[in-house]
């Protein structure tokens, strides 16, 4: 990707159209001969998992109250009001709802008047409790209304609708949680293609003893991961994009520049 092109700075409505402009070209080459899979129909995925759910989050909720209390006072003296702010999310069946957090990063935008990216809008304070993972405190929430699950693929934000191979989708056919840790060390890092194949083997093997094992990489992760040191640095991986003509997953780093050119034309100062 050329240097002059930006896409985290573009305007929502043209990344849509990039995005739409990828998938028309290779979202058919995307499935790889790859179907849908279901979560095997149990006791447990049917009922005792949402038992549990529900009775960890109410506990959670009660026993993290004064700590979400603590939070919401330095959130008000670091950002003020708003201290909440809520984005849209796929939940189960790519179901929409409401996710909330504590705010951690300000409205800060650069002189076209677009917000600054987000590792120079997320404060001091942001950033420890993206380290600490205190910003998913409220998360418990959505658990216990029975929009999320403790353990599950992350909820993504509905912008990605449309760019999901069928394989893929197959992370919608359950409940979406706080985290779903790369079940196999030999992944290596949280890539896209990890994180949507790690989640369609969630789904696949879905059980008790696969969510025990989800909770130990979890709180592992949690304590000593990689992954959280670069999130709470406001580090990702790039934004999902699709497919690129072999099939693999595309990320906002990777876009192939005849796609700006395409929805932009060529100019220079795009994003000056």
């Amino acid at each position: 990707m050329s240097a002059k092109w930006d896409y985290d700075r573009l305007p929502q409505e043209i990344q849509t159209k990039i995005a739409e402009s990828i998938a028309c070209d290779f979202n058919e080459n995307s499935n790889d001969g790859r179907t849908m899979v279901f979560p095997k129909r149990t006791f447990y995925t049917l009922f005792f998992k949402r038992f549990l759910d529900i009775i960890i989050s109410f506990i959670a909720l009660v026993v993290l109250f004064p700590a979400n209390l603590i939070i919401g006072v330095v959130t008000f003296f670091d950002v003020g009001f708003p201290l909440l702010f809520g984005q849209d999310r796929m939940g189960k069946g790519a179901k929409v709802f409401k996710l909330y957090k504590f705010r951690n990063m300000t409205n800060e935008r650069d002189e076209n008047g677009l917000l600054l990216p987000a590792d120079k809008r997320v404060t001091r304070w942001g950033s420890f409790v993206r380290k600490t993972s205190l910003d998913e405190l409220l998360n418990f929430w959505s658990i216990f209304r029975g929009d999320m699950s403790l353990i599950g693929p992350r909820p993504l934000p509905v912008v990605y609708r449309g760019r999901f191979s069928k394989y893929h989708e197959s992370r919608h056919n359950v409940r979406p949680g706080l985290d779903c840790p790369l079940h196999d060390p030999q992944m290596g890092y949280m890539t896209w293609q990890n994180r949507l194949d790690n989640d369609v083997w969630y789904v696949e093997n879905l059980s008790l003893k696969t969510d025990c094992k989800m909770v130990f990489l979890l709180f592992k992760e949690t304590l000593f991961g990689a992954e959280k040191k670069s999130r709470g640095n406001g580090g990702s991986e790039g934004t999902f994009m699709g497919y690129d003509q072999n099939g693999k997953v595309m990320n906002s780093y990777e876009i192939p520049e005849k796609y700006f050119i395409e929805v932009l034309g060529d100019h220079d100062n795009v994003n000056e």
